[in-house]
């Protein structure tokens, strides 16, 4: 009978070969990282992550995140030797076109990757937004006498993680909700790409972790399993803080010149070095992507062991399903990703008479639909009053409430939205965040992954252009409605009034596929007449015609999106005057439009009519695509101004006056 301690060197060295190998046979990635992680990951994967290789899916499995995305070899090894739906071939088409195993880890494109890693202190930060929805549905669903939700959120960490602001800002907040159920194995190479990490990075990182409110312990060699499972074994028991454990490892563990050299982190060991690591590990094959068949036999255990734990739950959820129908309904109905049947219902009305702001319209939608959609789970980093995000019915989450609807981020722009990436990849949740559109530059990297995963998250962007006033020019958005637009997969809407807002709310809950921005003015806007106009349906086809002109065949077509559409209605009137037939085409989402059939897009822009203004208290990039090279556009190309905003529009030739005056030389 093989000894325990054999099997385990075994088995962390053939994670650390498969690495190799892989990124050899590419050419290209990461080998130095996984080697070092080896141990660590092996010990967690196999003595406590709870996981099923057969189902990556099932609900209460714990949630394990490579922060350090570039170590990708690690978790693909993992997952193949575990048993889940990753071939040895799939290995060996490492960073290859079309291939399971992309340079790093992909959401979607590998069975068992939670979440797409890579970028730094992103996966750090969407792991403690996968505990904190752990602890949301476990207050919510679990009662005295039945467990439905309980497992931990576990990650493998970097140097480059915790550099990182992002991490920072996550992990403050993650200690002050106390999730004890998170824990984080913080891989202390102290090695980076230029160099030792002492070049730049000398803090004490147990100590700065330790003042964020975490329980903290030292390995100052990582390379034992047992030293590494009774660390993990002792921040399990820590129910009231989350866990770091600091893990002293050698990048390129056993490569004879690479070993602890900022070489061996992103190129190849090369063909010779990899012959001498595997002779210094006592490696008995030469063979490029051996397993042993002992080693194997050690990680397939995780295969029954999952069924096992799954099948354990299952008859748990039947028996919560019997004693709590509505519930267990309900569980299954949010995991679905689904909307409760007839929420829709709840949509409130705007009276016409009464001019409201886009963010006021849209905290009024929010509070509406909340008993009705109770996966819906609102925040906003420290700007709640001004992005009207309050759930006012609900508490505020917290480590004494962690069922409260409403999360308090603080001022962390960038780990709001890397939280809310978290919490929709876990499940169960539909979060939507809020802050200022000119702070979206501090969360955009979330808002990308966002895009990136196809995940359901909706950011509130509110205070959307130079009306928002006398702040002045740090925050008032000029460039980014466009810097937004460009991101492959977001849906950016900036709704005309109250009624264009509750739709673009309507279509961001609908969508299962990607993540939605709403673009929200500060000032009151006025409400278009539905049963005089359009439907405010049409919203959802991306651009409709608002108001039409008063010939078949219009001389012009004036575009607008925000708070510029009434502005547009306005001008329309003095055009047709001057004997100018003007339509006015409402265009809250660019995107939604381009996705509609040509003949659609061809009736509200006609290829014949070349006369075509924009009007967007914006950067004018972009807007040539539906203008033209005859077309104009009004926009704004410098940065704003402190003063009130109505003189702030008149300035910036947002009036009546200058719109007429642009549109009759299209004309003419």
């Amino acid at each position: 009978m093989l000894d325990h301690k054999y099997i385990d060197t075994l088995c962390i060295n053939t994670i650390r070969t498969l690495a190799m190998d892989g990124v050899q046979k590419a050419n290209s990635g990461h080998p130095g990282a996984p080697m070092g992680m080896a141990p660590m990951a092996y010990t967690l994967w196999t003595r406590f992550l709870k996981h099923n290789p057969h189902n990556p899916q099932w609900a209460d499995r714990d949630r394990f995140v490579l922060s350090a995305g570039h170590a990708s070899m690690l978790i693909y090894s993992l997952l193949h030797l575990t048993g889940y739906d990753l071939s040895l071939e799939d290995l060996k088409n490492f960073r290859q076109w079309g291939s399971k195993t992309p340079g790093h880890p992909e959401y979607g494109v590998t069975p068992g990757v939670e979440t797409t890693t890579g970028p730094l202190g992103q996966g750090f930060s969407m792991a403690v937004g996968m505990a904190i929805a752990e602890r949301f549905l476990a207050q919510y669903f679990n009662r005295p006498d039945h467990t439905i939700v309980d497992h931990y959120t576990y990650v493998i960490a970097g140097d480059g993680d915790l550099m990182e602001g992002v991490a920072s800002e996550a992990a403050s907040l993650a200690g002050h909700l106390k999730l004890g159920k998170l824990i984080c194995c913080y891989d202390d190479n102290s090695i980076t790409i230029e160099g030792k990490t002492d070049l730049a990075f000398t803090e004490d990182v147990a100590k700065r972790f330790e003042a964020y409110g975490w329980h903290v312990r030292r390995i100052e060699h990582g390379d034992d399993p047992q030293i590494i499972a009774s660390a993990i074994e002792a921040a399990q028991k820590v129910t009231d803080r989350p866990s770091l454990i600091c893990i002293k490892t050698h990048i390129a563990h056993g490569s004879p010149n690479k070993q602890d050299s900022a070489s061996a982190h992103g190129a190849p060991l090369g063909e010779e070095e990899i012959k001498l690591t595997k002779q210094a590990l006592g490696w008995s094959s030469s063979e490029p992507f051996f397993v042993p068949k002992e080693a194997l036999e050690q990680f397939r255990k995780s295969v029954e062991q999952g069924q096992k734990w799954e099948q354990e739950w299952q008859q748990r959820f039947e028996a919560y399903h019997e004693a709590y129908p509505e519930l267990a309904q309900e569980w299954e109905q949010r995991m679905s990703g689904d909307l409760p049947e007839g929420w829709e219902e709840a949509l409130p009305e705007f009276p016409v008479d009464k001019p409201i702001a886009t963010r006021v319209a849209s905290g009024k939608i929010v509070n509406a639909i909340a008993e009705k959609i109770p996966a819906l789970l609102g925040g906003s980093a420290d700007l709640g009053p001004s992005n009207n995000t309050k759930l006012n019915a609900y508490p505020s989450l917290s480590s004494q409430q962690y069922d409260g609807r409403n999360v308090h981020y603080g001022v962390r722009e960038h780990a709001m939205g890397a939280l809310m990436n978290g919490m929709a990849l876990h499940g169960g949740i539909i979060p939507y965040g809020g802050t200022f559109l000119v702070f979206s530059d501090y969360v955009r990297p979330a808002v990308r992954l966002s895009a990136l995963m196809e995940q359901r998250v909706i950011y509130v962007f509110t205070h959307d252009s130079i009306g928002l006033g006398e702040d002045g020019p740090t925050h008032q958005p000029v460039e980014h409605l466009a810097s937004l637009r460009v991101i492959p997969n977001l849906w950016v809407f900036r709704p005309a009034d109250a009624t264009e807002t509750t739709i673009a709310w309507k279509v961001a809950l609908e969508r299962k596929d990607g993540p939605t921005a709403l673009a929200l003015s500060r000032q009151n806007l006025p409400i278009i007449d539905r049963k005089q106009g359009p439907s405010a349906d049409l919203t959802a086809k991306g651009a409709y015609i608002l108001a039409e002109a008063s010939k078949a065949q219009p001389d012009l077509i004036v575009l607008a999106t925000g708070s510029e559409v009434s502005l547009a209605v306005k001008a329309q009137k003095e055009l047709e005057a001057k004997g100018a037939a003007t339509r006015v085409v409402s265009m809250p989402c660019w995107e939604l439009f381009d996705q509609q059939p040509q003949a659609y897009k061809d009736e509200v822009l006609p290829p014949a009519i070349t006369a075509r203004l924009a009007i967007e208290a914006a950067s004018p990039f972009g807007w040539h695509k539906y203008v033209g090279d005859k077309g104009g556009i009004i926009g704004v190309e410098t940065f704003g101004a402190s003063a009130p905003d109505k003189i702030l529009m008149e300035k910036y030739g947002f009036s009546v006056a200058n719109v007429v005056e642009q549109a009759l030389k299209l004309v003419k």
